[in-house]
């Protein structure tokens, strides 16, 4: 009797854990609960290390989930699986065996909110310079001739893409080089996954909308800004209050405000009851502490019309219930304002990360969809 007594109490426990109120149209909700479950014990253990001084959370959560994520180079009869690097950058190389013909190419960037897997496994350093420049690094290498003619590549179908905050990377890296008379070769195409592109307003109506649904909640996003900057933590706070922009900040002039005017940028249906979030007096000099903030190369939405008019064609995966929906949808209006032919892809029973859900063993309806979709899109665009 004592041991069915303390198995039902664990039993409770676990499931008082593992269950969050979701919204009712989050598609198949408990399995949404057991990974969140699963990266809030993650995130937990992180803090603990990092408090008793044991190492640095971002050190201990990035070793965690690159043990449950990573795997290892498996080719199999179709494609050839290798590690390799692309302009100094630790990449992870998948060619397809066999055929003559020049191939179609894609140079992906994964998400980890910057500080997750494989590509921050190299040494992660509060003052370090941005991903960005890694992945601008890699995206040169790739569309270089040498690597073009090496996995026998077609150098007029090339794609950059990403998702989360390598959507981020991705978004910025197709402002860059579409700019760069330069180059010999070009993508012909940008697919962003359900990207972050801004961190000036964390009242958007998704941010409201969506704080308390995992797996990306709304502070967690201002820490991985803040983490990604080099910037010191203790400002947290100041960003969620949007301290960071209220109209007291002379480094931020009207014309920026409009490149993130949710007000004007956003379908009704979006916009729903919530309200902008501006303060008329902030914090002094926060801008000056992470003057990153306003550099378009971290947040791409902030970009001049005349850049993103020389984007390449883009495909844009948003998510309803998604912190980051916004800045997806943003920057499709954005886009399509400077003449970009844009696909916006969105998944009204979505959250942040859906996507790998396409698999086992979290399978599920809204995964498989949109990596189909997202599949079909590169297959009939590249």
């Amino acid at each position: 009797m004592r041991l069915r007594l303390a198995g039902a109490v664990l039993l409770s426990a676990a499931a008082y854990y593992v269950y969050l109120p979701l919204p009712s149209g989050v598609s198949e909700p408990w399995k949404l609960m057991l990974l969140d479950a699963l990266f809030r014990s993650f995130m937990q253990a992180s803090d603990v290390a990092h408090t008793l001084g044991v190492c640095h959370r971002v050190h201990l959560l990035n070793r965690i989930v690159s043990w449950v994520e990573e795997i290892e180079a498996r080719s199999c009869t179709a494609v050839h699986v290798a590690d390799s690097t692309l302009g100094g950058v630790p990449t992870r190389v998948f060619q397809p065996k066999g055929g003559k013909q020049l191939k179609r190419g894609v140079i992906y960037f994964h998400g980890g909110g910057w500080v997750l897997g494989t590509n921050t496994a190299l040494a992660f350093n509060p003052a370090s310079k941005y991903y960005y420049h890694d992945a601008l690094a890699a995206s040169r290498a790739f569309l270089s001739a040498q690597v073009l003619e090496r996995y026998s590549i077609d150098p007029e179908r090339v794609c950059v893409s990403g998702d989360s905050a390598g959507g981020n990377l991705a978004a910025a890296v197709a402002q860059e080089l579409s700019s760069d008379d330069s180059l010999t070769a070009k993508f012909k195409v940008q697919a962003l996954i359900y990207p972050v592109l801004q961190a000036l307003d964390f009242y958007t109506p998704s941010y409201q909308q969506n704080r308390a649904v995992p797996i990306l909640y709304r502070p967690v996003m201002a820490r991985f800004w803040l983490q990604y900057l080099g910037a010191d933590m203790s400002l947290e706070p100041l960003l969620l209050a949007n301290n960071h922009s209220s109209l007291d900040q002379p480094a931020i002039s009207g014309s920026t405000r409009s490149k993130l005017d949710w007000t004007a940028l956003l379908p009704a249906e979006r916009k729903k009851h919530f309200r902008p979030v501006v303060k008329e007096t902030g914090s002094p000099g926060v801008m000056g502490k992470v003057p990153q903030l306003m550099d378009v190369r971290a947040a791409p939405l902030l970009a001049e019309q005349g850049v993103l008019g020389r984007t390449p064609k883009a495909y844009v995966m948003t998510c309803e219930f998604d912190v980051l929906r916004d800045d997806g949808l943003m920057y499709v209006r954005r886009l399509q304002s400077a003449g970009v032919a844009v696909t916006s892809d969105h998944y009204e029973d979505g959250f942040h990360g859906c996507m790998v859900f396409a698999y086992l063993p979290m399978m599920s309806s809204v995964g498989q969809r949109s990596m189909n979709n997202y599949i079909h899109w590169l297959d009939q665009n590249l």
